[in-house]
């Protein structure tokens, strides 16, 4: 078995439209790739040399046009294993927050993106580290929690 600790994923999140509450970027992935046509976080790996701070900012830009505003990791690691290629992957989350009139640009991986509101992430996220990190992105950093400063990552 190989382990991997280069995966990065990532949580946009914007305001809702009246702003009481929060709203969930998701990516469909394309036909032809890795779980084509299911509906995703960003995920992508780390390039050689860089960190996942770099990695996930970089393909916030390449995936779908993204600058966050404000950025923050999560706290968690997700752990899962992929068994076409043997391989337990350690994957660090992060959250970005995004100005609610931000276009989406997506790349050759995806083929549409969506938002979907807070109260509706149970019926349209399909993995367990999905639901703890939207879980801890609600409580620790969304609601101002005393763990804000400190998962705050220092943008420019």
């Amino acid at each position: 078995m190989k382990i991997r600790h280069d995966m990065v994923s990532c949580h946009v999140v914007r305001p809702s439209q009246d702003g009481s509450s929060h709203e969930y970027l998701q990516l469909r992935r394309a036909q032809n790739d890795f779980m084509g046509g299911t509906w995703q976080a960003i995920y992508g790996t780390s390039e050689a040399a860089e960190s996942p701070v770099q990695a996930v900012l970089r393909e916030l830009r390449e995936e779908a046009g993204l600058i966050p505003i404000e950025l923050y990791r999560v706290d968690q690691v997700s752990v899962f294993y992929i068994a076409e290629n043997d391989t337990l992957w350690h994957c660090v989350p992060f959250c970005a927050i995004v100005d609610r009139a931000i276009k989406i640009t997506l790349n050759d991986e995806h083929e549409a993106s969506r938002w979907v509101p807070a109260k509706d992430v149970a019926a349209h996220f399909m993995w367990q580290d999905n639901f703890d990190a939207i879980e801890r992105i609600e409580t620790q950093i969304l609601k101002n929690s005393l763990a804000k400063p400190f998962l705050r990552i220092p943008l420019g």
